[in-house]
């Protein structure tokens, strides 16, 4: 077997070439920040193999996802990205050229998303691969998640469901094999790789009573939206966009439909601004904030509630 890279090779070798000049070359303890000039804002987000992502997906693919769902929370608070911390648990069958791909995969994210790798730790588990991202970001103003206010229009920033479904046909090759190729190839990669809606962050900032990305599904994220504002919703179902690869895939069976609405991994925006604001392009009104402190309520296009099984993703 190759002679793997030792701790401090993985420090000097592959991840220094791509820090950015706050992390003063990962030769110290921590990274100095300048003075910002807007609050600073920082999150966090986790991804682990077998959960987030499948063990053998592309490295590449899986640094920019870890990166990517990290810089979505940023953009729900309408803030910049500056930078990045990585925490990565390597398990025991980790290569050089994986890990070689895996930063060359984050360093392309890094520079075009304007976020450097400021500093961080790597480590071994036993169990499976776990990356840790804290992004850190500023925003002239903080978009909370509790600020949404009844008679609030309700926006979601793109498509909902599409990875969720994506997850649907990589475990499912019956379904695979009924999709089209295109269909096919769209939701696989929308699971793959998030689309983290930073060019919103301003609108939000300036516009947006309440924000948070669609990471655990439309129904769970807006539940716990309206949760923290204290007030409820009504969403028109009809209303809610759907890609034509999602329409595709829930023609062939209209189960997804569930899915899709409660699956998770979107990484779109949900969003709650004045109903007088214009909107965001393309964001899409799905329906309203309302009082009270019931579960929102999702109508069809005859005005009858639709029920889910459960609203969101849960881990526990």
């Amino acid at each position: 077997m190759p002679q793997r890279y030792s701790e401090d090779d993985i420090i000097a070798r592959i991840f220094a070439p791509i820090a950015g000049a706050a992390a003063l070359g990962l030769k110290d303890d921590a990274a100095l920040l300048p003075p910002q000039s807007a609050p600073l804002v920082v999150t966090t987000d986790m991804i682990v193999a077998g959960v987030h992502f499948f063990a053998d997906d592309a490295p590449a693919l899986i640094a920019k996802k870890a990166l990517r769902v990290n810089l979505s929370d940023l953009a729900a608070k309408g803030s910049e990205p500056i930078g990045f911390l990585l925490g990565l648990a390597l398990p025991a069958d980790w290569t050089n050229d994986w890990l070689e791909a895996f930063a060359a995969g984050l360093a392309e994210d890094a520079r075009a998303y304007g976020s450097p790798l400021i500093g961080g730790d790597t480590g071994a588990t036993p169990g499976p691969l776990t990356i840790s991202i804290t992004a850190l970001g500023r925003a002239p103003r903080f978009v909370p998640r509790g600020g949404a206010k009844p008679g609030d229009a309700i926006f979601v920033s793109g498509p909902i469901g599409d990875a969720a479904l994506g997850l649907a046909v990589r475990r499912d090759a019956a379904l695979a094999a009924r999709l089209s190729a295109g269909a096919r190839d769209y939701l696989i990669g929308r699971y793959l790789l998030p689309q983290p809606r930073l060019d919103l962050a301003p609108w939000l900032s300036a516009n947006a009573s309440a924000a948070m990305d669609i990471s655990d599904g439309l129904a769970g994220d807006l539940a716990k939206l309206c949760g923290a504002s204290g007030a409820s919703a009504v969403v028109d179902v009809p209303n809610v966009p759907l890609s034509p690869a999602a329409r595709e895939a829930i023609a062939i069976d209209p189960g997804l439909f569930e899915s899709a609405i409660t699956g998770g991994d979107d990484y779109e925006i949900l969003i709650a601004c004045e109903s007088g604001a214009p909107p965001p392009e393309p964001a899409r009104r799905i329906g309203e904030i309302v009082a009270g402190h019931a579960q929102p309520i999702f109508l069809d296009g005859h005005k009858k509630p639709v029920f889910f099984k459960k609203l969101s993703f849960q881990h526990f």
